[in-house]
């Protein structure tokens, strides 16, 4: 297709709001529900969610695979599929918060987390395979770097809605709402896919046989995708420790209620969303690879000056959460649609994007754990715990917090620099 209207950009994109709406309570407000409400301990909670979340990674690629082959059949197979996953995904959310709508009131602690497990599996798949296949229909319609990064934008920036709108949702209604709006969005959404523009049949013909191990693998033979896949990686590392610690920071090196944790996350956000149009224009003018590094270069800019923060500095720490959003929606738009632009340099990469984006999500997932995996350890060998108000110990985690991000920021702007002849596309 040669244009995108505001109508299709909007029927591409409205997907993400209800997969974005599944990935903010499944990673932050049901391990916390959950144990409140059926009196299970943390500890099992973290290893059922760690099980399947391995388990859901592993299987990303070979769901890329499965995602080629029914568009090699044809985008309405595609389609049906959704349907399906959508179905599943939203037995597995409800499962998820009223087990006891299956098992009953009285049931044993083991037979609960059996039945969790198995719902947080069908959840993570589901939620998977239609995050890839939505990516996958992206990157197939073509179009030059404006039109992806406006595709990719639109559909980044109805995500963040939804990560909105699961934040706010439990507060008007409970549960009960939160998985209502989930049902009925998803519903919505999927119904919308049917009418958005579909991919020409000539980029989805049968192709020649191929050993599906050395499909799965192709995208690593792709020296532009390894390289893009490395930037990804460091800068996703780099966004992810602050999250992961943000909490601490808060409590301890700003020594500011925990509640107020929403209303950082909601400035962040919302600034986010505010951006994306100004991106968009950043990107018409300059491209993609230099728009992304002018974004990485506003983030340290800005995160920085956390270092300086201490006890009661609520309004820097606003401003400073409103500024990294701003820089946020260059990270949003600018990786998928370089990866898209990549895809259509060659029919063949073209036909292989859900394996190509089974392994980017795979890297999505590896971040948020190698965040956990790098700064907790590290914070805990510099000497700081939690709730702790010593002078060393407050720099340790201001170190960990904000430096060691913007160190890996700048290090994803060098490897993004120098790989300008890796990752040339229409521009």
């Amino acid at each position: 297709m040669n244009s995108f209207e505001h109508r299709s950009l909007a029927l591409l994109g409205l997907p993400a709001m209800p997969l974005a709406f599944v990935a903010l309570p499944l990673y932050v407000i049901w391990p916390h529900y959950f144990a409140n409400q059926f009196g299970v301990s943390l500890g099992l909670i973290g290893a059922v969610l760690l099980l399947a979340r391995l388990t859901d990674a592993l299987l990303d690629p070979a769901l890329g695979l499965w995602v080629d082959s029914l568009m090699r059949r044809h985008s309405q197979t595609l389609l049906r599929r959704t349907w399906l996953a959508g179905a599943l995904l939203s037995v597995g959310f409800l499962l998820l918060f009223f087990p006891h709508w299956l098992t009953g009131p009285t049931v044993t602690i083991e037979l609960l987390m059996l039945l969790v497990l198995g719902a947080l599996l069908l959840s993570y798949l589901c939620y998977s395979f239609l995050n890839i296949a939505l990516q996958s229909w992206g990157a197939r319609l073509g179009g030059d770097v404006v039109m992806q990064s406006r595709l990719v934008g639109w559909r980044e920036g109805l995500g963040l809605c939804g990560v909105i709108l699961a934040s706010l949702t439990p507060g008007w209604g409970g549960m009960p709402a939160l998985v209502s709006f989930f049902v009925l969005l998803l519903a919505l959404s999927l119904g919308a896919w049917w009418y958005a523009p579909r991919p020409l049949p000539a980029e989805i013909q049968p192709m020649t046989y191929e050993p599906q191990w050395r499909v799965l693998l192709k995208p690593w033979g792709h020296a532009g995708f390894r390289r893009l896949l490395w930037v990804f990686m460091l800068n996703g590392i780099a966004s992810a420790i602050p999250a992961t610690l943000m909490l601490f920071f808060v409590q301890d090196r700003l020594q500011l209620p925990s509640a107020l944790q929403s209303q950082f996350l909601g400035a962040y956000f919302l600034s986010a969303a505010i951006s994306m149009p100004l991106w968009l224009a950043c990107i018409t003018r300059f491209g993609l690879r230099r728009s992304w590094l002018a974004g990485m270069l506003l983030a340290v800019a800005v995160f920085v000056w956390t270092l300086g923060l201490g006890a009661g500095d609520e309004i820097a720490y606003t401003f400073v959460c409103l500024l990294s959003g701003l820089a946020l929606g260059a990270d949003l738009i600018a990786p998928g649609a370089l990866l898209n632009g990549l895809l259509q340099q060659s029919p063949n990469d073209s036909q292989h994007s859900g394996a190509y984006f089974g392994w980017w999500q795979v890297a999505t997932k590896l971040n948020l754990a190698l965040a956990a995996g790098i700064s907790l350890p590290l914070l805990q060998w510099l000497g700081y715990a939690s709730g702790s108000r010593d002078a060393p110990a407050l720099l340790a985690l201001s170190w960990a917090y904000a430096l060691l991000p913007c160190l890996l920021k700048l290090w994803a702007g060098l490897v993004l620099f120098f790989s300008a002849p890796h990752l040339q596309h229409k521009e």
